[in-house]
């Protein structure tokens, strides 16, 4: 097949290289040109995705993938179309369509009949039915069912991880007529291949959810559900601190028992799914109570653990504390919603002076995002662990001269790791 991917982000060009690997012709649309002009010379324009370099360096000088700014270049061509464009949500819950709209307007002047329209882009319940149809028709003139065949299938993917987990996860696919959910069946089994998995309700693989409004819940469900679990795990773990409870006991207690999944407590909820897809959720369902609850749970734990920190301490102002970590987890480059913000803006409000480390950026990059930088081997006052970086585990009060407190936000280390060093996680008296 001929296949166009519109989007070359961290799930968009994973994503063309699989379909490559295939034996596919793919190729990639995006607005950046020095991410076409990086794909182009099969160099991966961001780090930390297992395998993309080696994809890259196989599929472009084969001639199996390469990168283009120009819709027409790729689109009219083309058997399939997959966009993986990024829809952004403010704090109201109200999604901004404009770079998707845009996308869709590009690709309807270019649609060519016979062509399946695939939007991997989570959306709230309803978008693909009544906002990319319409769109779609009248930029091209041609009718879907008809002429052309619009599906959802939502990404189910971590960055990092993103060919395994390709591999490891049935792909829904949700149509606007069974003849359009048909060839998307068709085009994910081509495309894709999956593991062998057995604790299924039915064979791993492409999974026709009967439409497409039961795909777009289906993806809000799944993320929206992890959410919640947070949140019940972080109000669990503010009570258990004051009652003199240590959480991590009971989650393990309460999970083996095989009905009880509780999550991990944690100093922020980041990344571009589990804080945005609620608000997308509660934008098709604002009585949403339970789903409201959880996310402002989970929205309140920076300046709770900042709070723990000044427990701890004592007056805050003018100490100078190390935030570390900037990633909204770790071992990825990437601060979409991080704990950081907040973290520091809380730590602010309270007169400290924040400084932040991360081995995965540069001072340069830090101050980029509003951040200043701070060094291990530096004095400081005190620290909070932010991102779960497997460096962080192995640290001690000697790379952290000075520092009188620590709370670890994401309980990666242990209190016989800090002597004569006060040391406070969430959830523990």
């Amino acid at each position: 097949m001929q296949i166009a991917v519109i989007g070359l982000g961290k799930i968009g060009l994973p994503l063309a290289a699989q379909f490559a690997s295939k034996g596919h012709t793919v190729v990639g649309v995006d607005i950046a040109p020095d991410v076409v002009r990086l794909v182009n010379e099969a160099i991966e324009p961001f780090p930390g995705e297992a395998g993309l370099a080696d994809a890259l360096a196989e599929f472009v000088p084969a001639g199996a993938l390469r990168a283009t700014t120009d819709y027409a270049d790729a689109v009219p061509t083309a058997d399939a179309v997959v966009l993986v464009v990024p829809l952004f949500v403010d704090d109201d819950a109200r999604p901004d369509f404009r770079s998707l709209d845009a996308a869709t307007e590009e690709l309807a002047a270019h649609l060519t009949p016979g062509t399946l329209v695939s939007y991997e882009t989570t959306l709230p319940v309803g978008t693909t039915r009544d906002r990319w149809k319409p769109m779609l028709e009248k930029g091209s003139g041609l009718a879907e069912g008809i002429d052309f065949h619009v599906v959802f299938s939502p990404e189910r993917v971590l960055t990092g991880r993103v060919f395994a987990d390709l591999r490891k996860y049935p792909k829904l696919v949700g149509g606007l007529s069974p003849a359009g959910a048909e060839r998307a069946v068709a085009f994910y089994a081509a495309v894709l291949d999956f593991d062998g998995r057995t604790d299924l309700p039915r064979p791993n693989g492409v999974w026709d959810l009967g439409s497409a409004e039961a795909s777009e819940l289906a993806k809000l469900a799944e993320t929206t559900y992890r959410d919640v679990n947070i949140g019940l795990a972080n109000q669990f773990a503010r009570f258990a601190g004051a009652a003199g409870i240590d959480v991590q006991r009971v989650i393990e207690a309460a999970n083996s028992q095989p009905y009880s999944h509780i999550h991990q407590p944690g100093i922020a909820v980041g990344g571009h799914c589990i804080p945005v897809y609620p608000r997308l959720y509660l934008w098709n369902d604002p009585d949403a109570t339970v789903v409201r609850a959880a996310r402002e749970a989970n929205a309140s734990m920076p300046a709770y653990t900042v709070g723990l920190l000044e427990g701890a301490f004592g007056d805050l102002t003018g100490a100078r504390v190390a935030v570390l970590g900037a990633a909204y987890r770790g071992g990825v480059k990437e601060t979409a919603f991080s704990g950081v913000f907040p973290t520091v803006a809380a730590l602010r409000d309270r007169g400290a002076v924040p400084q932040v480390h991360d081995p995965l950026y540069s001072d340069d990059e830090l101050a980029a995002l509003g951040l200043d930088p701070y060094h291990l081997d530096e004095p400081v006052d005190a620290a909070v662990i932010q991102a779960d970086h497997a460096g962080y585990a192995e640290l001690g009060p000697d790379r952290l001269p000075g520092l009188r407190v620590l709370v670890d936000g994401r309980r990666i280390s242990s209190a016989d790791r800090w002597p004569g060093v006060t040391y406070r996680v969430i959830g523990r008296a």
